[in-house]
């Protein structure tokens, strides 16, 4: 044996040690970590899962052109009320972050107003976009309670 293939020796001997001692750590009484479902940060999807699920629940009574979940974007096609065929609605909601949080949906929606025969672009009241976001707020916030109650 040559003086220095005992020293590599040595240190593979050292290093394969310390491996199977952090292997022999992880290895408790079946130990594992509980997931809390219920936490504020749920990312099974690319974006909060309580924020995403309310905002589809929210804007369910319109149709959906397009819904991602990675990106955290839902985008209605036009909706017309029933009680008011003159006018149609389309939304937008955003989910911007991962974590359930005030600042973490944004709502934005267009409408449109039936004047001789055409659609013509209408202003949306604040109000209106401010309540479709603290709903979905409200649905995700309970969705995250149920989450812990059961």
């Amino acid at each position: 044996m040559t003086a220095i293939s005992r020293p590599i020796r040595t240190a593979r001997f050292a290093i394969a040690a310390a491996a199977l001692g952090a292997l022999a750590a992880c290895t408790g009484a079946n130990e594992r970590p509980k997931a809390d479902l219920a936490a504020s940060q749920v990312t099974t999807i690319g974006v909060n899962a309580y924020l995403w699920r309310a905002a589809l629940e929210t804007v369910s009574f319109a149709p959906l052109l397009q819904s991602d979940s990675n990106g955290g974007v839902i985008v209605t096609d036009w909706y017309t009320n029933p009680r008011d065929p003159n006018e149609r609605v389309k939304m937008t909601v955003s989910i911007l972050d991962r974590d359930l949080r005030a600042d973490a949906v944004r709502v934005a929606a267009s409408r449109e107003v039936a004047q001789g025969g055409q659609w013509v672009a209408a202003p949306v009241q604040a109000a209106t976009v401010q309540r479709l976001e603290d709903i979905i707020l409200t649905k995700a916030r309970e969705l995250r309670r149920q989450a812990i109650a059961g």
